[in-house]
């Protein structure tokens, strides 16, 4: 009987087993559904960081195309400083030629008229020098007057767009 009783005893305790096992199986399932949202929330989540790094990237891309084309328009203002400096040098050493010739030409008037003598030629010479200035002079004036210009009209654009 101790063997019917011990018996006994095992298989109440392997259908306690069974009875266990089955209820955490019953209950396995609802843990997947909460799993499941959870997996829908990270879904949702996942999607709304893609959106917002697909942003981030289009206005990192706006952002360079912005600074591209600004670097651009440095560049082609700096073109233009130096193409503007270089014909105001240029200009500048037409006036001092201009001006080293009118100085020799009025220097030798100036001897002519020591000497009492006057010399048609010298005279014509130092005239010819002076226009040459005036001209160089005339020339510098309009190359600074258009530098002046052409920082003026983006500012004028700028102005009548607004």
């Amino acid at each position: 009987m101790t063997d019917i009783a011990e018996l006994e005893r095992r298989i109440t305790a392997a259908l306690d087993r069974i009875g266990n096992g089955v209820g955490q199986l019953a209950a396995a399932p609802a843990e997947p559904a909460a799993d499941a949202a959870e997996v829908d929330a990270l879904r949702e989540a996942l999607e709304a960081e893609k959106t917002a790094n697909a942003q981030l990237e289009e206005r990192v891309k706006s952002l360079h195309t912005q600074h591209d084309a600004e670097v651009r328009a440095l560049e082609d203002k700096l073109k233009e400083a130096v193409s503007s400096g270089r014909e105001a040098m240029s200009q500048a050493a037409a006036l001092r030629k201009a001006n080293q010739h009118l100085q020799s030409s009025v220097q030798g008037l100036r001897d002519a008229a020591a000497s009492g003598a006057t010399e048609p030629h010298l005279i014509n010479q130092a005239m010819t020098s002076e226009l040459e200035g005036l001209r160089a002079l005339r020339d510098g004036d309009r190359a600074e007057l258009d530098a002046i210009l052409s920082e003026l009209k983006p500012l004028l654009k700028e102005a009548s767009d607004a």
